[in-house]
């Protein structure tokens, strides 16, 4: 799908389906969305300009996703999508920037895109230039990662709260149980999703630093600032992404260690309850055993004599447990 978007007397115009060659040239935008062959050929032939097919987007060498060819630039880097519908994953997209035209290709929506787009809708001055379109696109991408880094972090404050109310027994066993399963796997979703943003932050970076090495041919002069406050941006995300890294990893040993605790406390009391019953028991076998000469069968008190010897025996391991303080 092509949706070009252009600027007519002060408004934004969105052409969508497959324009005509004219109106691709006048596109300051053109946003390319599972692009199919006849899509790819119609910007082609209209900007004599080359689109990376999907295989050249999954390139990982760095060479091969930053390149400059004549005055067009080509930006590939993987981007966070799919927050908001709970199946997240990182995409492709590739930013071809052009002196008349910024054209991206991409195969999933990140939800800056359609919230870029509408922005764009109220304040048509976005689209001024190329080269402005995709930094202000750079900054409602890092505007959407701050929220998902501050959505990740709240999220991270619930488990551990959740966490440690377990770890004091304020919860029944089931309760605590499910508690802290919950906590797994928030965690380790909370790993999952700023270990892609990261990636995300890190693709930014690194498009940030070739733009700029290449600014005074492909960005206009009023808009290089922006890259220097996109740059301060994105390194402090990465910096909060790393923090809640740690504190994702801390919460982690918190927790495994919680269980451990716990299931040494039930192993403990199977030991004891084992070592209780190792006497009586083997009383039991003793006078269960067939031999035909055991006088003590004959007693009559033999019978209530072994079921006292039994209790005796079975009580006294666990009052000395106790004493050692091992209960």
């Amino acid at each position: 799908m092509i949706q070009a978007y252009s600027i007519e007397n002060g408004h934004m115009v969105l052409r969508e389906g497959l324009p005509t060659e004219a109106e691709l040239r006048a596109a300051v935008w053109i946003d390319l969305l599972h692009p199919t062959m006849a899509e790819e050929h119609a910007v082609q032939t209209a900007l004599r300009v080359e689109v990376p097919t999907r295989e050249e987007m999954q390139e990982i060498e760095s060479s091969s996703r930053l390149y400059k060819e004549g005055d067009d630039l080509f930006l590939t880097a993987n981007f966070l999508y799919g927050m908001d519908v709970g199946e997240f994953g990182s995409t492709a997209i590739t930013f071809v920037l052009t002196n008349t035209t910024l054209i991206t290709v991409r195969y999933a929506t990140p939800k800056a895109f359609p919230t870029f787009a509408a922005r764009c809708q109220k304040a048509p001055m976005m689209l001024h230039s190329p080269d402005g379109v995709m930094l202000h696109l750079f900054e409602q991408i890092v505007d959407r990662l701050a929220d998902i880094l501050e959505r990740i972090g709240g999220d991270m404050d619930r488990a551990s709260t959740k966490s440690f109310q377990a770890a004091r027994g304020d919860m029944k066993v089931n309760q605590r149980s499910a508690a802290l399963k919950d906590v797994l796997i928030t965690l380790g979703q909370v790993g999952e999703v700023t270990t892609r943003a990261s990636e995300t932050l890190l693709g930014l970076n690194r498009i940030l630093t070739f733009v700029g090495a290449e600014k005074s041919i492909a960005i206009r002069k009023e808009n290089q600032g922006t890259i220097k406050t996109l740059v301060r941006d994105v390194r402090s995300l990465v910096e909060h992404a790393n923090f809640l890294n740690s504190r994702a990893t801390f919460l982690l040993d918190a927790v495994l260690g919680i269980i451990n605790v716990e299931q040494n406390g039930i192993i403990k009391t199977f030991t004891v309850v084992s070592v209780a019953l190792m006497p009586p028991t083997l009383i039991a076998s003793v006078y269960g055993m067939n031999f035909q000469h055991m006088p003590e069968l004959e007693w009559m008190i033999g019978y209530p004599l072994a079921i006292g010897l039994m209790i005796c025996t079975g009580v006294l391991p666990v009052l000395y447990f106790k004493q050692k303080g091992w209960l």
